[in-house]
């Protein structure tokens, strides 16, 4: 984990001031969160409308209930964590689910450019590697999505999946085994 720089945001500071009621620090976390919370719903939700009713939902929350806000707490994972359980619960109740997976596709594809006399090969390993992902459990692949293509650290991840760290290591390191064993028989000079 990278200590912060001046370049990082004040979310502490940010909650610690919501938590007074400052619309000021609320809307800068807003600017600061919001793509990353979009990112997360858009992966987890049938409907990009859900999606973003989903973290406007949670935004509202926080405003609503922000003088219970936990200044131990993350305001970053517990804003995804909202997203994710409403999405959840959504996708529950209309008797649904849907794989972790579109957003996380394209941020693969994305990763490495491809090269001329390997664009076929390429966009075939690409496919595999998102139907590997696709067929990981359900926490392996929200582990690795929360920490590989959402940016959260490790104990983020827990408090959005509601597990220890320890658990979230665990989800992750099984994950990578399988994708590595999935994509190491597809094509073993990949790897």
């Amino acid at each position: 984990m990278t200590p912060p720089s001046d370049a990082d945001p004040p979310l502490d500071e940010w909650a610690r001031r919501v938590r007074a009621g400052d619309l000021d620090a609320f809307e800068a976390l807003y600017r600061h969160l919001h793509p990353m919370l979009t990112r997360i719903a858009r992966s987890l939700a049938d409907a990009p409308a859900e999606a973003d009713d989903a973290v406007q939902e949670a935004f509202a929350r926080l405003w609503e209930t922000r003088a219970r806000l936990d200044p131990a707490q993350s305001v970053r994972a517990y804003l995804a964590r909202a997203v994710r359980n409403r999405l959840l619960n959504a996708a529950r109740d209309a008797g649904t689910r849907r794989a972790l997976l579109d957003e996380h596709a394209d941020a693969l594809d994305r990763a490495r450019p491809p090269r001329p006399d390997d664009a076929a090969h390429g966009a075939s390993l690409a496919a595999h590697l998102r139907a590997s992902l696709a067929a990981l459990p359900d926490r392996q692949r929200t582990a690795i999505a929360l920490t590989r293509f959402d940016g959260l650290s490790h104990a983020e991840a827990a408090e959005v999946m509601a597990c220890s760290v320890r658990t979230v290591n665990n989800h992750i390191v099984r994950g990578l085994r399988t994708l590595r064993e999935r994509l190491q028989t597809y094509a073993p000079d990949a790897l």
